[in-house]
């Protein structure tokens, strides 16, 4: 159940920080970047958690 949740927020985080990247504001295309970049770790760690079980 692990994997399926952090996938999904993977899935959010990116699609928010993809949307702020798209902003005029030097600042809020870095948090945009940093955000993208969380989600890709959490849908990585969701891939890891369906591949082990959940046993991490």
């Amino acid at each position: 159940m692990g994997e399926l949740k952090e996938k999904i927020k993977g899935n959010a985080n990116e699609a928010a920080g993809e949307i702020k990247q798209q902003s005029n504001d030097p600042e809020t295309r870095s948090e945009g970047r940093e955000q993208e970049a969380k989600g890709k770790a959490q849908q990585f760690k969701g891939e890891v958690e369906g591949k082990l079980g959940n046993d991490i």
